[in-house]
């Protein structure tokens, strides 16, 4: 991988982030990095050669005059490039670099599983569980590589969905032979996020009391020298860099506390597009039942309670959440929309059941297509299953009277409401 592998220094996030997964079905491993990295780190890589994306911020025009002539001293080819162009990478790749694009899924895995074994030595390793799709697939890969030393922390936030934690604990407990230490922490969660309702501040509690419960657990189990995390780049992407505004900060990335006791934070799979990390997870022999997983974000429910969260929301969002994803699989439609889930509103309006004035909870539907989860559509779903998995919800579930249904891509609406 590393023989062969090109270095992207972008000078625009978006373009950069297209062209680095267009490499990569060339065949070809590639890496990016911000236009203000030092010369001294495209060194260290060594890179076969080196794509600079650009932008039409004048006032970078500098920085990227300087790093076009610091690269063509020390040798290394490179391409500038302002919109992706297949033609124009393939030539760039395998004729003017020689690369051979020999690079794969495969490649990468066992790549990583070197890498780790190497960077973390006999120490002993955290990682932050949530069993979604990212942190298994990131605990399965480290734990190929160091095995007892790792030991995997499942923190129940009480911003889980329904049978989520039973359904977590038998997975890693029966199929893998890790340390798995399950923490329950819905009181202390609850008890931060009260009376909160801006989604920044709690995006940013719940960063931060994962970090604080993983500090604590480590000083129980001895010396932890790293935190394992299953960060992937959109997340990244969307947390804003030097170059790219902010979208939202995510849990594992803009939301971490600055303070925090541990040497490193180890993000095996950063680099990786979602539907990357599936084709890792399958790679490793993970169950297609957890590498297709319907993704969760790392705040779990408190991003689709919209407003103040409380028991009572969560125990509505949770149920509805869970009709919506059994119909939507009873449909056979699970393995054709990429993400799909339920969001319970702030807001509360007038209905009739039983012929009785109510006045209760909205709850919002969103499915959406997607291969990179930085751009996605929304899913026409029939009528007549939207129908059903209205008709349940209003009927099953407590304190609902209304259901509507998200019609809006991504952007200009982010995939998540909060």
């Amino acid at each position: 991988m590393k023989n062969e592998m090109l270095l992207i220094v972008s000078f625009n996030g978006r373009i950069s982030q297209t062209i680095a997964r267009m490499v990569r079905e060339l065949g070809v491993y590639t890496e990016v990095i911000p236009y203000n990295a030092s010369i001294d780190k495209i060194k260290a890589a060594g890179p076969r050669g080196v794509i600079i994306t650009t932008s039409q911020n004048q006032g970078l025009d500098e920085r990227l005059d300087f790093i076009k002539k610091e690269i063509s001293e020390i040798d290394i080819p490179f391409l500038e490039i302002a919109a992706p162009d297949n033609n124009f990478l393939r030539s760039f790749i395998h004729d003017t670099c020689k690369c051979s694009g020999g690079w794969d899924m495969k490649s990468f895995v066992a790549q990583s599983i070197r890498n780790i074994k190497e960077k973390v030595g006999d120490k002993k390793v955290l990682c932050a569980l949530s069993g979604g799709v990212d942190s298994s697939v990131c605990a399965v890969l480290v734990n190929e590589a160091i095995g007892k030393q790792l030991t995997c922390i499942f923190v129940d936030h009480g911003l889980l969905r329904k049978y989520e934690v039973e359904q977590v604990e038998k997975l890693f407990r029966e199929k893998y032979d890790i340390n798995l230490v399950k923490i329950d922490a819905t009181d202390r969660f609850l008890g931060k996020l009260d009376g909160v309702t801006d989604p920044e501040k709690k995006r940013k509690i719940i960063g931060e009391e994962f970090i604080r419960v993983f500090e604590e657990e480590a000083k129980k189990i001895g010396a932890i020298d790293y935190l394992v995390q299953g960060t992937i780049y959109p997340d990244i992407i969307e947390s804003g860099t030097e170059n790219t505004g902010m979208v939202k900060s995510h849990h594992n990335v803009g939301g971490l506390p600055e303070n925090i006791e541990f040497n490193e934070i180890l993000e095996p799979l950063k680099y990786l597009f979602k539907d990357e990390v599936r084709k890792a997870g399958l790679e490793l022999g993970i169950p297609e039942s957890i590498v297709w997983r319907q993704p969760f974000p790392g705040p779990g429910l408190g991003v689709r309670v919209i407003g103040e969260i409380t028991k009572e929301k969560l125990d509505i969002l949770r149920d509805a959440d869970y009709i919506f994803r059994e119909e939507i699989a009873a449909s056979g439609l699970d393995k054709e929309i990429n993400q799909y889930f339920a969001v319970i509103t702030d807001m509360r309006s007038v209905g009739v059941k039983e012929g009785k004035r109510t006045y209760d909870y909205t709850v919002a539907l969103r499915a959406v297509k997607t291969t990179d989860f930085m751009t996605a559509e929304w899913v026409r779903i029939p009528y007549e299953i939207l129908g059903k998995v209205s008709e349940r919800i209003v009927n099953e579930v407590g304190h609902i009277n209304r259901v509507v249904y998200d019609i809006t891509g991504k952007p200009p609406a982010t995939i998540e409401w909060e």
